[in-house]
């Protein structure tokens, strides 16, 4: 019988295209995933996956696996969701925090598929800028907390007190003013292509960007005007007005207010993790439960929506 754990490995590669990617989303260290998919290839008796220079692609055999995987994988979710409404989801209270843009777009979903499920549970949301959510969480002033990180970056340390739970990652993509030259292609972009255009920045002073903005910025980019706030709503208005471009979460892109171009950048090196943070010395029924609907609700879920 093949390890649950595995199968998820498994799946995370297909989902994120390398080993490291993976590693990254479900906490383990390259060397260790690897040693994890190695068994289960072994458990298989047959290859799943061929590493190449840029990551790592399923095999026939890896195919089939992920696709019989993922409908395990969601079943065990759903034995976990309905196994936290047996064990006492009938009431009490779930204190959730977020951050803008998960709670225009990802929150209320999920909110509401929980509030069907389990109608007498007695629920708060409060707003935080990452890494706040995080403190929150190990302050016990929220259950949950969705965060994010961006990669490149530098890690910033987690309370010894809460775990991260990676549910989505996604891509950075430019934005453009409308019909701009840089976004006439579907292709993907090389950053050198960057070179002289005008940067609509949130560095240096948005500690979680300042990497990203320092890899647009050696690319060649000029930064033109600089938003300190996370406000990506106005970076995307200031974009579609024509003052400069800009990098944001593919997300943010997509639902922009304002109309812009989109175009993605070549590589995938740049994108930002969205995680939930938790206790680890002791989740309630209500918190369980509402984790085990992210996974599913917007985890794989959004991975489909974007071809993966």
């Amino acid at each position: 019988m093949y390890d649950p754990t595995r199968l998820a490995a498994l799946v995370a590669v297909a989902e994120a295209g390398s080993i490291t990617r993976a590693a990254e989303r479900l906490g383990y260290t390259p060397p260790a995933l690897s040693q994890q998919l190695a068994k289960l290839e072994r458990e298989a008796g047959t290859a799943l996956l061929v590493r190449h220079h840029r990551g790592a692609r399923l095999t026939d055999a890896g195919e089939l696996l992920v696709a019989r995987a993922r409908r395990v994988l969601d079943e065990l979710e759903l034995a976990r969701h309905e196994l936290a409404r047996l064990a006492g989801v009938s009431g009490g209270s779930l204190r959730l925090g977020t951050f803008p843009t998960a709670g225009v777009h990802l929150l209320p979903p999920a909110l509401s598929a929980f509030r069907r499920a389990h109608p007498h549970v007695e629920l708060s949301v409060a707003d935080y800028d990452p890494p706040a959510g995080v403190a929150a969480v190990a302050a016990g002033e929220v259950d949950l907390a969705l965060t994010h990180t961006y990669h490149p970056a530098e890690s910033l340390p987690v309370p010894s007190s809460v775990r991260l739970e990676p549910v989505l990652v996604e891509e950075l993509v430019l934005v453009t003013s409308p019909g701009h030259e840089l976004s006439s292609a579907s292709s993907r972009l090389p950053l050198a292509a960057l070179a002289g255009q005008p940067l609509i920045s949130m560095a240096p002073h948005h500690v979680a960007r300042r990497e990203v903005e320092a890899l647009l910025v050696a690319a060649g980019a000029a930064p033109a005007l600089l938003v300190p706030t996370p406000g990506y709503a106005v970076v995307c208005a200031l974009v579609s007005a024509g003052l400069g471009v800009a990098v944001v979460p593919e997300m943010v892109a997509r639902t922009a207010v304002t109309t812009v171009g989109v175009r993605p950048l070549e590589g995938g090196e740049l994108r930002r993790t969205i995680s939930v943070a938790y206790r680890a010395d002791g989740v309630t029924p209500a918190a369980e439960a509402f984790r085990a609907l992210l996974r599913g609700a917007f985890g794989r879920a959004h991975q489909s929506s974007q071809g993966v």
